[in-house]
């Protein structure tokens, strides 16, 4: 059975739909429903490093990968908490030089100012279950940037979010769903064991690890929707 990840990004009040990347902020209340919804219809919500016994075939079920790109603080105010209601796990992709900071990488776009998570908040969300994946040290398009700094980008984020934390980073999220195959060897070569892209999708026997799809629950998706993602394409 193929294996639907779900990406998210923030998990707040609505923004006006004028605003860019609206489409990426869902409704706290909204998303306690997807879940509700996954529980009932017999789904597992699973963290990329849960996931991975599935993806490999050693396992089988009703899951989904949940994953949470840029480590916004209103996923761990209020995700989080939902997540555990129901015994889901998930990824967060942290991008390392703004922990405590903000989407600066945003702000040329006319995105909306949204904090990042602390470091005392990622500990905390590891400390209840949850991942800590990278998503590079800064936000950016790998392909864009010379060799040498997309290598540092995808190497430098594993050891410092290692150190930090104290707690092994296997799972890597590609930036803007940005990369080559070049990029692609680097996380290899970086050690990471799973790589998401923004390729829609889901899941299937041997796809690569390093390049995995995923469906967007988008701001104005409800539940139904969101299962019928789950179940298709």
């Amino acid at each position: 059975m193929p294996i639907p990840i779900l990406m998210y990004h923030q998990i707040a009040e609505p923004l006006d739909r004028g605003s860019p990347s609206a489409y990426l902020t869902v409704d706290s209340r909204n998303f306690l429903r997807q879940m509700t919804w996954l529980k009932r219809t017999g789904w597992t919500g699973l963290s990329m490093r849960d996931l991975l016994p599935y993806l490999k075939g050693n396992k089988s079920g009703k899951v989904v990968g949940i994953t949470f790109d840029d480590g916004f603080r209103n996923v761990y105010r209020n995700a989080l908490p939902i997540l555990d209601t129901f015994g889901f796990t998930a990824t967060s992709y942290i991008v390392s030089r703004q922990i405590g900071g903000f989407n600066e990488w945003d702000a040329a776009l006319g995105v909306p100012y949204s904090a990042c998570m602390s470091g005392h908040e990622i500990c905390e969300w590891s400390r209840h279950g949850h991942e800590i994946g990278a998503h590079t040290l800064d936000h950016v398009r790998l392909t864009t940037v010379t060799p040498a700094e997309a290598r540092r980008q995808i190497t430098d984020v594993r050891l410092e979010l290692q150190d930090l934390f104290g707690s092994a980073v296997d799972a890597f999220c590609y930036p803007y769903g940005d990369l080559s195959p070049r990029v692609r060897d680097m996380v290899a070569e970086a050690g990471y064991i799973t790589a998401t892209t923004t390729r829609r999708g889901r899941v299937r026997s041997g796809d690569d690890f390093l390049r995995l799809p995923r469906r967007l629950p988008r701001s104005t998706d409800g539940w139904a929707t969101v299962l019928r993602k789950c179940l298709t394409g």
